[in-house]
């Protein structure tokens, strides 16, 4: 099977974070977070979207 060298970097580097925190998932998240906080890029959010409506009229 043929494996993609970006794929299986981007595996690795996820994989190597992870280990920095025992793969706890709420401390990676704390860091997500901290580093957001201190970045100097501009942060975008977007306003919920209004769930859309299946029901049929009769």
């Amino acid at each position: 099977m043929w494996q993609d060298p970006i794929v299986e970097e981007t595996r690795n580097l996820r994989k190597q974070y992870a280990e920095l925190f025992d793969y706890n998932i709420d401390a990676i998240f704390a860091d997500i977070r901290k580093r957001q906080e201190h970045s100097k890029r501009k942060r975008v959010s977007f306003p919920a979207r209004k769930p859309v409506s299946t029901k049929k009229s009769a």
